[in-house]
């Protein structure tokens, strides 16, 4: 990027404060437009990193979307937001991060987040730019793996469900973004394993069953204990011997 200017204004601590930047990656423009107090704020042009055609035409406030035009990246108009509300879609480095909606400038409403390969990562609702409400949660290869409440970005107060290959192992209550309260687990097979009273993520009081694999050894047809099998039933211990 010999040559080119990519910031003229002023700093603060070492930090860029005010004045105009531009971004390169690859030497594609990816950015150009106004910053004031260390924020997006003014005329911004955003691009895509990978074909370098404009991705957002307008207006932030304070580091938020506020007014501008949003396009694909076969360069057609898709969204438009006016007054910090619309419709959106959010990119970092041209990959699809969040399409939602929006309201002053932030989530607000139904939305969508992706992992940096398209795969989607959760589904649910938004408030003031965080998630707040019902949602679910996907892992990397797109299967469920929660839904319930949400509260500021947590699993926080109410019920929901956990996954584990596409497979329930836990419905219940939350606080504070762990178990809490009534819960339910399961094992891989849909059986009920344990059900009871959770606090702070931990089992506290109630009825369960837990197993142990037992280790067996054939000879000639005769077999073999080399393990043992034992499983809790509520807080007793049961040693089965085979």
């Amino acid at each position: 990027m010999d040559g080119k200017l990519v910031f003229e204004g002023e700093y603060i601590n070492g930090k860029l404060w005010k004045g105009k930047l531009k971004s390169y990656i690859k030497d594609i423009l990816i950015f150009e437009g106004d910053i004031l107090n260390g924020k997006k704020d003014g005329k911004i042009k955003e691009y895509y990193k990978d074909n370098g055609l404009l991705l957002f035409e307008g207006e932030y406030i304070n580091g938020k979307k506020w007014n501008g035009k949003i396009y694909n990246k076969d360069g057609k108009f898709e969204f438009e937001i006016i007054n910090g509300k619309g419709k959106v879609k959010e990119y970092i480095f041209g990959w699809l991060m969040f399409e939602g909606e929006y309201l002053n400038g932030e989530k607000n409403g139904k939305g969508k987040e992706y992992y940096n390969d398209n795969k989607i990562m959760f589904e649910g609702e938004y408030l003031n730019g965080k998630k707040n409400g019902n949602g679910k949660q996907f892992n990397d290869d797109g299967v469920l793996i929660f839904e319930g409440e949400y509260i500021n970005d947590k699993k926080w107060n109410g019920k929901g469900k956990e996954y584990k290959y596409g497979k329930l192992i836990f419905e219940g209550e939350y606080l504070n973004g762990e178990k809490n309260g009534k819960g339910k687990e399961y094992n891989n097979d849909g059986a009920l394993i344990f059900e009871g009273e959770f606090k702070n993520g931990k089992k506290l009081n109630g009825k369960g069953k837990e197993w142990m694999e037992v280790e067996l050894e054939y000879s000639n047809g005769i077999r073999k204990l080399k393990g043992f099998s034992w499983f809790y039933w509520g807080k007793e211990k049961i040693i089965l011997f085979i």
